[in-house]
């Protein structure tokens, strides 16, 4: 079984390594941590957990980052003396690492799934415990932990419909990888009954809720000053601005095209795009010119040489992690890769924020919380291009519907809290068992 995965992940891996190296390349920063991928750390990576109890954590990309750094706070209160290693797949990801999370947590770029990479990495760092963020299962580097006696936990699992079916297919490789992981926590009873059904133990999963709903904070100090940036493009007479986030390609034109025909009715609206990949903001910004939106970039802004009112139309925010910044000066909110992209983005910024927010039909990433919006009146979701123009039009004429969004989808933020606490609890569990079997018994 293993030698028919290893021989399968060669060829797929060969195969798809140009392109992937080519994305790594185009994204720049491709050389920090790049042999960190092969399992080889430098000395100071070595040193930080030598002599010390440590435990990995694994956030695939950004979404996942958020939940880690909530999960990793919560952990240091509690066990203030761990180690604590935290990896992720992405460059985006890293920045994220990085950005929010102290100089002490040690960020490290996951290794391939090949036997030797993942052993050189297991070896190096010896964690006393492994935690997944999500469906994310590498066979090789489950195997290696699961040989060495590191319990592996899976926290804010999900498992769609589809992510089911395929494993279900291949349960003759996964079966024995899910029924030998130590804890699962899950988003709902759903997802629960998958699990189960694919080979975890029913008294290994417990229904947590979802950790993104912890994710959301009020607290982050501001990394921009947002009313400083619409002074600069002359944005100044009480502007009623349409926030973006997260778009995907072909949303840009569409929400251009919007933004046209609605400024014929709203004299003072303005757009902010807000691309997912601050590398297509070119392309976001060329097709928002090409329909007639005039453009300015966030990065080409000088407070020096202040733009004259009517000049710009559009600001593209090409920058990483301040999209949350510009949700505040939001009227009104689209959550992207919703209409032109299957999956959907975090509508949980927004909401935090008490904001009335509008998204597409494509929202299966996040299906849970988005119904949950839906259904208790703190998000309209739209069908197609065409209602999403009619109900962005029906919300900006209307400040009382949108405040009574916001207040709904700030109320289903605040009913759906606790769910970190609850996985760290699950987490810590072997911990204190190895803890309280060390602890000296008292004499008499």
């Amino acid at each position: 079984m293993r030698l028919i995965y290893n021989l399968l992940f060669l060829c797929g891996f060969l195969l798809a390594a140009p392109f992937y190296f080519f994305k790594m390349w185009r994204r720049g920063h491709w050389k920090r941590g790049f042999w960190q991928r092969f399992g080889f750390f430098d000395t100071f990576s070595k040193a930080a957990v030598s002599n010390r109890r440590s435990i990995w954590i694994h956030a695939v990309s950004v979404g996942e980052v958020n939940i880690a750094t909530q999960l990793i706070r919560s952990i240091e209160r509690l066990y203030p003396n761990l180690k604590i290693v935290v990896s992720t797949t992405t460059s985006t990801g890293m920045s994220e690492l990085k950005r929010k999370l102290p100089k002490h947590i040690l960020r490290i770029y996951f290794p391939i799934d090949w036997p030797r990479f993942v052993s050189r990495a297991l070896r190096v760092f010896n964690p006393a415990l492994i935690v997944l963020v999500e469906a994310e299962i590498w066979p090789n580097f489950l195997w290696k932990a699961q040989s060495r006696g590191i319990p592996v936990f899976l926290v804010n699992a999900r498992m769609s419909e589809r992510s089911f079916k395929g494993y279900h297919r291949a349960r003759f490789l996964f079966r024995s990888l899910f029924s030998g992981l130590a804890g699962v926590g899950v988003q709902d009873e759903a997802d629960a009954e998958r699990l189960r059904a694919l080979g975890c133990r029913s008294r290994a999963v417990k229904v947590m809720g979802n950790l993104k709903y912890d994710t959301a904070k009020l607290n982050e100090r501001p990394s921009v000053a947002v009313a400083d940036i619409l002074q600069q493009i002359g944005w100044v007479m009480d502007p009623l601005i349409l926030v973006a986030g997260s778009t995907h390609d072909g949303e840009e034109t569409i929400l251009g095209e919007i933004f046209i025909r609605l400024k014929t009715r709203f004299s003072n609206l303005q757009l902010v795009i807000v691309p997912r990949h601050f590398e297509r903001s070119q392309q976001a910004g060329q097709d928002l010119k090409k329909v007639g939106v005039k453009v300015a970039f966030r990065t080409e802004l000088s407070a020096n040489t202040p733009m004259s009112p009517g000049s710009v139309d559009c600001l593209v925010v090409n920058t990483t992690g301040e999209l949350r910044h510009f949700y505040e000066c939001a009227a009104l909110v689209f959550v992207g890769k919703s209409l032109t992209a299957a999956g959907g983005q975090n509508p949980l910024e927004p909401a935090i924020l008490g904001k009335a927010m509008v998204y597409g039909p494509q929202m299966q990433n996040f299906k849970t919380i988005s119904d949950s919006l839906v259904g208790a009146g703190g998000a309209r979701q739209v069908a197609d291009a065409k209602e999403l123009e009619a109900v962005m039009g029906e919300l900006l004429a209307d400040e009382p519907a949108r405040q009574r969004l916001g207040q709904a989808a700030l109320k289903v933020m605040q009913e759906n809290k606790g769910a970190v606490e609850r996985s760290v609890e699950m987490i810590l569990a072997p911990l204190r068992k190895e803890d309280k079997a060390a602890k000296p018994t008292p004499t008499a």
